[in-house]
């Protein structure tokens, strides 16, 4: 991350870039009625280091957005407002859906870290969690998830990238961590992804994110099987219904905070 020195760089600006999961599905709302999200989360904590309105912070993530499309919508954008840091994080869209080219999706992610370096920012980019321990059918997505994690890894030769591998950290496969739909993370699971960005960015720990959620008593079978039908019902089958209709649960939206303004949490 091109630091010499002992302490982290305190960054004055951070663009996020990316879907959902940038966006911060899930998380507590703000008052504002956006979620909060990990990017808001680390904001909050990188401004903490200057005086108030000194450090500047864009969310350009989307719901929805396709790698094709953070590369098309946002990479320009982001590029062209010269933030010292950004978080880059897309391609799981793709990999959901079948016959995805994941040849392609690196082509993509690549391209979008390699411009935002030109620039000169620090890049953070992650990993997938694995989803083939906590939701059933996931098997087939493993290949594609194993190949971009290879990837990224291999982009981080480059001292500017950053990554962050939330596929090895086991506690993701606490159902906890995610909210009800499954595929967004819980106010819990964004507390910990924020921790490893600020981790990964040379910061001491607040706290061991990788580490276990206290013990629970497992569900019931007649629990298991009601949140199953609960979900089918109100995440499953809306999502099987905008895969078949073309649609995307980002389609005219815009970003949460579209400009590099002071943040002021």
């Amino acid at each position: 991350m091109e630091n010499t020195e002992n302490t982290p760089t305190a960054f004055r600006s951070y663009v996020a870039v990316g879907d959902s999961f940038t966006e911060g599905m899930c998380d507590d709302l703000r008052p504002d009625g956006h979620f909060r999200g990990w990017a808001d989360r680390v904001a909050a904590r990188l401004a903490a280091d200057h005086p108030a309105g000194d450090f500047r912070y864009a969310n350009l993530a989307v719901r929805g957005k396709l790698i094709g499309q953070i590369h098309d919508e946002q990479l320009e954008t982001a590029a062209a407002m010269g933030a010292e840091l950004v978080t880059l994080a897309g391609g799981l869209n793709d990999v959901l859906r079948p016959r995805c080219d994941v040849a392609r999706v690196e082509e993509l992610l690549g391209a979008s870290a390699t411009r935002l370096r030109a620039g000169g920012a620090t890049v953070v980019m992650f990993t997938s969690t694995d989803p083939t321990r906590r939701m059933a059918g996931s098997t087939r997505l493993l290949p594609a998830i194993l190949r971009m994690k290879a990837f990224v890894h291999e982009l981080a030769q480059d001292p500017g990238i950053a990554v962050v591998d939330l596929f090895s950290a086991p506690c993701f496969d606490d159902r906890r961590l995610w909210a009800e739909d499954r595929l967004h993370l819980s106010p819990e699971g964004h507390r910990r992804v924020t921790e490893a960005v600020l981790e990964a960015l040379g910061h001491p720990a607040g706290f061991d994110w990788r580490a276990p959620l206290p013990t629970a008593a497992p569900p019931t079978r007649g629990e298991r099987l009601a949140a199953d039908a609960r979900w089918a019902r109100t995440h499953l089958g809306p999502w099987i219904g905008r895969r078949l209709t073309g649609r995307s649960s980002g389609d005219g939206r815009p970003p949460k905070r579209a400009e590099l303004l002071p943040y002021e949490g």
